[in-house]
């Protein structure tokens, strides 16, 4: 995908939509835990895995971070298949939440360019091997439902695909428990 001026002003836009969307739907609070998982080859068109773009990467993660932060929320960022879909997350973040740690360093082809660009963004940052996070956007069909706290509840965004690849999202809630006479807050 040969990147112009509106292709990546339609991306950036997209993502930060889906991202903002998100959160919305979620009522995320600042402190909650965000995962995404991203192939910047399907966002080119091509086959996840086969085509990762550094600069893509590099343009989402620039475009989505100032909402993520400016919400209080931490971010994962699930890498390939090629790593087990380890996690990048700030190292403080992990230590606070006593995550089992692994060692690796994502690069575009073996971790994926947008893994691979927030690791290289953060100060400190930390690769895990598992997380549980409040809600999560898949964009280019990644699975990071196993990254997600039970129970995963779809989000329908209005952002369908960031470039040609196809986006989805859930938000979780705690699980409802009891019997007939148990009563809900939601």
């Amino acid at each position: 995908m040969e990147m112009n001026y509106d292709l990546e002003r339609s991306i950036v836009q997209d993502a930060r939509e889906a991202v903002r969307e998100l959160i919305e739907a979620s009522a995320l609070s600042p402190g909650n835990l965000l995962v995404i998982g991203c192939s910047t080859s399907e966002i080119a068109g091509s086959v996840i895995g086969k085509n990762s773009a550094p600069q893509l990467g590099e343009l989402i993660i620039g475009a989505i971070l100032p909402l993520i932060k400016d919400h209080g929320l931490y971010l994962a960022t699930q890498c390939c298949e090629h790593l087990n879909r380890a996690l990048v997350v700030d190292a403080d973040y992990a230590e606070r939440n006593c995550l089992d740690r692994v060692r690796v360093v994502p690069h575009p082809k073996a971790g994926g360019s947008f893994s691979s660009a927030y690791y290289r963004y953060l100060e400190n940052p930390a690769m895990v091997e598992a997380i549980m996070a409040d809600a999560g956007i898949d964009i280019g069909d990644t699975f990071i439902g196993m990254h997600l706290k039970r129970v995963a509840i779809p989000v329908r965004l209005s952002i369908k695909s960031i470039g040609l690849a196809h986006v989805t999202a859930a938000r979780t809630r705690p699980k409802l428990i009891g019997g007939e006479r148990a009563k809900y807050d939601i």
